[in-house]
């Protein structure tokens, strides 16, 4: 399981000649070895922190909570790789889980190959558990690594694939289930139970979800969570769906109406079907991320509608907003292999709004749409 990143990663670290590293960032862990616990409802008192990755002379290590060892099991079962669990919860003694898991650092310190200094992960630690690492590294010598596999990520692994695909087809659950949601009299969180319910039904399984869920009489009617708003006849709902599966994200976004569009929303509606046909026209092996941004926007503002004020779109993987991110200043070239969402929108706040947003896959000789629910108007 996810050989093919830590080879990447394994190269990456050999190149700057780090022999040793620790990574803690969740979805680096989650990239490395396919390792994705449940979403927290908070912090847990039984969590150290993060699980933890601990790479010494390509040799790879994963550190988590014994309670969540069984979501490792195809990690743990590759002869190349190792699983530590450190004690969570216990009513034999005091819960101690960030002193566990340093004592376990301190064993694999003990036990090193390697020497020289150590890379480590450590943005998302917090001043506790950053001390309790550098402690049980107990070297002065450390090299931040945050960021340094974030390029690698965004080509896909035959592997990652498989994963995202499934996550597009839970998000594509959804939309159907919107569409009868979708009524005056409805709430926008009424609307987003009824997706939530239907997709964790199909999934068999807690799934969690994102983004958005905004009715456009909203001030602010680009995005936001589902809340007590009410939908009124003529109004429209823009809906953006992100399923999580095995730790891989998908996105998408449609826009659905309360009673029949008027002759303003089919208009706006279809040129913005337009926009993202047009958007997706660009996709292919070679060209920057910020040519296609600027011809999208120029495409907006031709058709005299507002220019949409958020990026045209992004990469997504093991996280929700991934590189390469599709926004004015980024030059990074697509390549084969990579997933991106483009999502074209044009917004009057608190009077309408309409965005599409599809998933894909950029192919040697253009895009293969990962998103199956239809953008139409019916």
């Amino acid at each position: 399981m996810h050989h093919e990143q830590r080879q990447r990663a394994h190269d990456l670290l050999r190149q700057h000649n780090l022999n040793r590293a620790l990574f803690a960032h969740p979805e680096t862990i989650t990239w490395l070895t396919g390792f994705a616990p449940f979403v927290e409802l908070g912090q847990s008192p039984f969590i150290a922190g993060p699980s933890l990755v601990w790479y010494d002379s390509g040799h790879f290590t994963l550190i988590v909570l014994d309670s969540q060892a069984d979501l490792a099991r195809d990690f743990a079962a590759d002869p190349d790789a190792t699983l530590l669990t450190y004690d969570g919860y216990t009513i034999v003694q005091p819960i101690r889980a960030v002193a566990s898991m340093t004592g376990i650092l301190h064993d694999l310190l003990a036990a090193s190959k390697g020497s020289g200094s150590v890379g480590l992960e450590q943005d998302m630690l917090t001043a506790r558990q950053l001390h309790a690492l550098q402690t049980a590294l107990n070297t002065p010598a450390i090299t931040p690594i945050d960021g340094w596999l974030k390029p690698l990520r965004m080509v896909k692994t035959a592997e990652e694939l498989v994963k995202i695909r499934r996550s597009f087809e839970l998000a594509d659950i959804g939309y159907p289930v919107v569409r009868e949601a979708v009524r005056p009299g409805a709430r926008e969180i009424d609307v987003w139970a009824a997706l939530d319910s239907a997709i964790q039904q199909a999934a068999g399984q807690r799934i969690p979800l994102g983004n958005d869920c905004v009715v456009s009489t909203r001030a602010n009617n680009i995005g936001g969570l589902p809340l007590n708003h009410h939908i009124h006849p003529g109004d429209s709902l823009i809906v953006d769906i992100s399923a999580i599966h095995q730790g891989y994200w998908s996105d998408g976004c449609r826009t659905f109406y309360a009673t029949d569009p008027t002759p303003d929303q089919i208009q706006r509606h279809r040129f913005i079907q337009d926009a993202l046909d047009y958007a997706i026209s660009l996709v292919k092996p070679g060209v920057k991320t910020n040519n296609i941004d600027a011809q999208v926007r120029a495409f907006i503002e031709r058709g005299g509608y507002p220019v949409y004020p958020h990026h045209t779109g992004h990469g997504i993987g093991v996280s929700g907003h991934e590189e390469p991110r599709i926004v004015p200043y980024n030059e990074v070239i697509l390549e084969a292999g990579m997933v991106i969402l483009l999502e074209p929108g044009t917004y009057i706040p608190g009077q309408a709004a309409c965005r599409l947003e599809d998933g894909l896959l950029v192919t040697t000789d253009g895009a293969e749409i990962l998103s199956h629910t239809s953008r139409n108007l019916e």
